[in-house]
């Protein structure tokens, strides 16, 4: 039996335990006593500033030698500036009557984000400040096998700063260390989008203090070209992979480096980094984000992993990897004859095979248009200007040019659209169905349009000389238009579906949610929607930057559909690394870029039946039209009862709809198009709209 003595040193040493750190709401009070700031007190303790705000909300606790060094400075603080007394409560008998009881408000359909629990395994920070505001959007599940959600952001302390609040403690000093602490201990990852897809890779960014600490350079050298170039095959970190048998993929270790063993009994392993310093994230299509605190990094990204993909590299790339995570190649099927599973095509999808396209849909590189003479299809957007000379005395006088821009036009153009997805089929003097995909070489030179408008058949909105190759879309907006047409020859492909429904759906689906939370929602008046538009990116910077990334996904995942060569080693006539993709489909990027250059002709057509006010200039998927007032409710046409008229422009948050892009002088637009120049590019006030792929 123990001793009377012995219990109570136990129990006396249980007592005193491991000094504590004062609550956090202490801290700050101690350290604004003291008058030192945040950011002095970082540097006093050889960390960051964001870290001493994680400590004074509760988010994370300081590790040794700091936490010894930070509890001697508050105990000294403490001595110098005890708390305030509080005051004794007043009495109070309290009301005669009790006051009216407020009704409850139900909590909205739209709930905020949950996050489960974390792995025992993984001890995240809770905050203790008050909850910050949140992103209302819609009540996702939390898969058990990934509760710290699908990325972090690691700073130069070792926290790793998840979506939803999270903050882990990361111990890896090295790459690899990193790359086996997210793969086995982290709780990060995102479900696959479709049964038959692959669970999404955790994602790790890496700060400037993270990657230096890792034994990364805080630049890459070549600062023009740095996306382009990566660490070299004898630096110490590819060095460090290799001995720990990791792999890096053919892009090597660069701005988005992705780290990898052979998969082993179908489990993937497999860690992608995205550094920071690097430029990983450009500011074309994450504006401001790379400036942001890691907690905010790891918000937007969150937010954009959440409703689109966890990010992969580029928006494009992102765009691209998304349509074959919601239309996986394969799934499994059932062997009749041995009973067993095994991967099969899995319909609707474009297969594992690359397909090559018909000459006139190459791209003159490509090794099928070698001694092709027959021409090439030229489906594109709009870049057009109307010839001054066909401008009125009265659109002159007006005193204001509008620019219109369509809300995402070619995710707006990828809806209910029917692709090919087989190989083309050549058939000589076809007769035209504008049900089946495929490149037609007709003439549409006889057909003669209003000059004030652009044709429809030509990016360059001129009329066409002769025979041409098109799209099915533009043939079949032809005969809509009530001309004959006559197929000379063509390139068809028999085997059809609507391969870009599920990437329009889900990409639709963020842009409303996203301009939703940005205060722009679908029951707005016209009036309202341009109201909240003039202030919705000051509302929310994060979500703003969300909002641009998810319109560069738009554009760029259709643009990687026909991926130039790229490098100054690539010679003509060989083929580069894109074709071996069963997404490099050029034909398909023809189809969206035909169908919503048809849409954009056909809103301007019935634009000038309805009002007679034409176009002064088109780029892409904005357009400039002379107005009597600085809005488009000026001149935009209505029905009798006042509503907006079917088939032309109308204004609103989702895509296809348009919105205000910019309110310029007419004399500015008409001094443009005398010198030749897009009054489009420029109505926002200087700033060029970005083309297709950029």
């Amino acid at each position: 039996m123990p001793s009377e003595e012995e219990l109570f040193a136990a129990v006396d040493s249980l007592l005193e335990g491991e000094p504590q750190l004062p609550p956090p709401a202490e801290r700050a009070r101690l350290r604004e006593a003291a008058g030192v700031t945040q950011a002095r007190l970082a540097t006093a303790l050889k960390s960051t500033t964001q870290t001493v705000k994680n400590w004074e909300s509760g988010r994370s606790e300081p590790r040794p030698p700091r936490r010894q060094a930070y509890m001697r400075l508050l105990e000294g603080w403490a001595a110098k500036y005890p708390p305030e007394p509080e005051p004794l409560p007043e009495t109070f008998p309290g009301p005669a009557t009790q006051p009216p009881v407020e009704p409850v408000t139900p909590a909205p359909a739209s709930a905020p984000v949950s996050v489960a629990e974390p792995t025992a395994a993984v001890r995240p920070s809770v905050s203790r400040r008050p909850p910050a505001k949140k992103t209302v959007t819609k009540s996702v599940a939390v898969d058990p096998r990934f509760p710290n959600g699908p990325l972090a952001v690691l700073d130069g302390d070792g926290q790793a700063y998840c979506f939803g609040g999270i903050v882990l403690d990361c111990p890896a000093t090295t790459i690899a260390q990193l790359v086996d602490w997210t793969l086995t201990e982290s709780g990060i990852g995102a479900a696959r989008l479709h049964r038959n897809g692959k669970d999404s890779d955790p994602l790790i960014v890496l700060t400037l203090a993270a990657a230096v600490k890792l034994g990364l350079p805080e630049r890459l050298e070549g600062a023009e070209a740095r996306r382009s170039l990566r660490l070299p095959e004898d630096h110490p970190v590819v060095k460090q992979l290799t001995r720990a048998k990791w792999k890096l993929t053919k892009r090597g270790f660069g701005p988005w480096a992705r780290i990898y063993r052979p998969a082993k009994a179908g489990h993937r392993q497999c860690v992608q980094l995205a550094i920071l310093p690097w430029d990983a994230l450009d500011t074309r299509a994450w504006p401001g984000v790379a400036d942001l605190e890691p907690a905010d990094v790891a918000r937007v990204l969150g937010v954009y992993a959440q409703r689109v993909i966890t990010p992969r590299g580029s928006t494009a790339v992102s765009g691209l990897e998304l349509m074959t995570a919601l239309r996986p190649p394969t799934r499994a099927v059932k062997n009749e004859a041995t009973g067993e599973w095994v991967s099969g095509h899995n319909p609707g999808s474009l297969g594992t095979e690359p397909v090559d396209p018909a000459p006139p849909e190459a791209t003159l590189e490509h090794p099928v248009a070698r001694g092709w003479t027959g021409g090439f299809l030229d489906e594109e957007a709009y870049q057009w200007v109307r010839d001054p000379q066909l401008l009125s005395d009265e659109e002159c006088l007006l005193p204001c040019a509008v620019g219109l821009d369509i809300n995402t036009a070619f995710l707006a153009a990828a809806a209910r659209l029917v692709v090919g997805l087989s190989g083309p089929e050549h058939v000589r003097r076809p007769v035209f169905d504008k049900k089946i995909p495929g490149s037609w070489l007709v003439d549409l030179s006889h057909i003669e349009l209003d000059p004030r408008l652009p044709s429809p058949f030509t990016p360059s909105g001129r009329r066409p000389t002769g025979p041409a190759w098109y799209q099915t879309h533009t043939v079949a907006y032809a005969a809509e238009l009530g001309y004959d047409v006559a197929p000379i020859e063509a390139f068809l492909r028999r085997e059809t579906g609507a391969f870009l429904d599920p990437w329009h759906d889900r990409l639709k689906t963020a842009y409303v949610d996203t301009m939703a939370d940005l205060g722009v929602t679908k029951d707005l008046t016209e009036t309202a929607f341009l109201a909240a538009m003039e202030q919705h990116k000051q509302a929310d910077p994060g979500l703003a930057a969300v909002l641009a990334a998810i319109k560069a996904t738009v554009k760029g995942g259709i643009g990687k559909l026909r991926e130039r060569p790229q490098g100054r080693h690539y010679r003509d006539g060989e083929r580069w690394p894109a074709l071996e993709r069963p997404t490099w489909r050029p034909d398909i990027r023809a189809a969206v870029i035909s169908k919503a250059r048809v849409n954009m002709h056909r809103k301007m057509l019935n634009t000038a039946k309805a009002t007679g006010r034409y176009p002064l200039a088109v780029l892409s998927d904005c357009v400039v039209y002379a107005s009597p007032g600085p809005s488009p409710l000026d001149f935009l046409p209505r029905t009798p009862d006042g509503k907006p008229l079917p088939g032309s422009f109308r204004l609103g948050p989702t895509p296809g709809l348009a919105k205000l892009e910019g309110v310029q002088e007419t004399a500015w637009a008409v001094d443009l198009m005398e010198q030749g120049l897009n009054p489009a590019r420029h109505i926002k006030g200087g700033d060029a709209v970005l083309e297709d792929g950029e």
